[in-house]
């Protein structure tokens, strides 16, 4: 009996730290289209992206299909320029 209420506890405890874990993962990023603001020249003409722009890119992978569900960011996001900005800094253009 004692083993089983110890392995109920220890999964108890891994729940509780994962889900810890995994929030603070979610938290970390803040959903802002703005952040987005290096990639702009880079998208909207044949400029290589700059360092920063695919620092920003990668840090609002989370937020991307958000970001493509808004009829104002949608003709940006879904570009070709955005495509060809994605692959240039090697982050996957993401399917939502």
């Amino acid at each position: 009996m004692n083993t089983k209420i110890a392995i109920i506890c220890c999964v108890v405890i891994f729940v509780v730290i994962a889900g810890d874990q995994i929030e603070v993962a979610r938290g970390a990023v803040s959903c802002n289209p703005l952040q987005l603001s290096p990639c702009a020249s880079a998208i909207t003409s044949s400029s290589k992206p700059s360092a920063t722009c695919c620092a920003k890119l990668k840090e609002q992978r989370p937020c991307l299909c958000q970001y493509m569900r808004n009829p104002n960011l949608q003709k940006f996001i879904k570009s070709s320029g955005a495509k060809k900005v994605a692959s240039s800094c090697r982050i996957p253009y993401p399917k939502c």
